[in-house]
């Protein structure tokens, strides 16, 4: 007995395999996939790393310690992203590693930066503090700078290659600050490109903990910017670069059309998605 039922659906496939095979051919599908996967996938990528971007910031400190004959190195992190990159990188090179993860006094990045030095200057002779923020005296400053470079120098040539012509606006989220100074610092001497710097409102601008020549965003549009870039990009943006995204709310409608911003996603925000399923609804 014939299964009428299958009918249309052996039409659909017969319909698909058609579609497909003549839209795989088509020279203009190709080209359309290829720039997809150059420009949003990244390819051709002769590694894929499974931490991302930080370990490409980390390979320089890797290097140095290893030059500098330390067997044992150790780094701060307050999201994560930070410990898994540098452990990643370490790993590569046969290096011992401890990550500071925190749990006393307020649980943040800067507990886990005073633990991390502590346990640095005890054990200086064999160990090298990989540090992933903008924080602690110079040298550390330089080097977290310019491990970090190599995003704005990627952004200023991609955006020659795709625009002809520099951003006119950089946004960048702040918090440990070394995402912001990796955009910032290739266009510091740009007098015509304005560089934003976007911080969580925390407890509110008038609570005196704020930086104060940097925008202070508030919850109001958190929720909308994680979820639109999640849903139109299929990127999955962190909470704190969600609050960067938000301010392009307020920004954007201030600026002249065809003005070209580049807003920086530091890190990934699969780490947020538990956060975001309860808070953001």
């Amino acid at each position: 007995m014939t299964n009428f039922r299958l009918v249309p659906s052996l039409i659909h496939f017969i319909r698909i395999r058609i579609r497909f095979l003549n839209e795989y051919v088509s020279e203009v599908l190709r080209e359309e996939l290829a720039g997809i996967l150059k420009d949003y996938v990244g390819r051709e990528s002769p590694l894929i790393l499974q931490s991302g971007c930080r370990s490409i910031t980390s390979v320089p400190m890797a290097l140095l310690a290893k030059r500098l004959g330390k067997n044992r190195t150790i780094a701060e992190t307050g999201a994560g992203q930070h410990g898994i990159a540098i452990a990643t990188v370490c790993a590569r090179y046969f290096i011992r590693f401890l990550v500071r993860v925190v749990h006393s006094g307020t649980a943040t990045l800067k507990d886990a930066t005073s633990e991390s030095i502590q346990d640095w200057v005890t054990n200086v002779e064999t160990t090298h503090y990989i540090l992933g923020s903008i924080a602690s005296p110079h040298p550390y400053l330089m080097m977290v700078r310019e491990s970090y470079a190599v995003v704005g120098k990627e952004t200023r040539k991609q955006a020659l290659e795709k625009w002809g012509g520099k951003p006119d606006v950089l946004v960048a989220r702040i918090g440990g600050d070394s995402n912001a100074m990796g955009l910032f610092h290739e266009f510091v001497n740009d007098k015509d490109i304005r560089l934003i710097g976007v911080e969580a409102a925390g407890f509110g601008p008038d609570s005196g903990k704020h930086a104060a020549n940097f925008v202070v965003v508030i919850q109001l549009g958190l929720s909308r910017a994680f979820k639109r870039l999640s849903r139109l990009e299929g990127i999955i943006p962190t909470l704190e670069t969600s609050y960067a995204l938000a301010y392009l709310e307020k920004l954007c409608p201030t600026l002249p059309n065809s003005t070209r911003v580049v807003v920086n996603c530091s890190g990934r925000g699969d780490k947020d998605v538990q956060t975001a399923n309860k808070h953001l609804q």
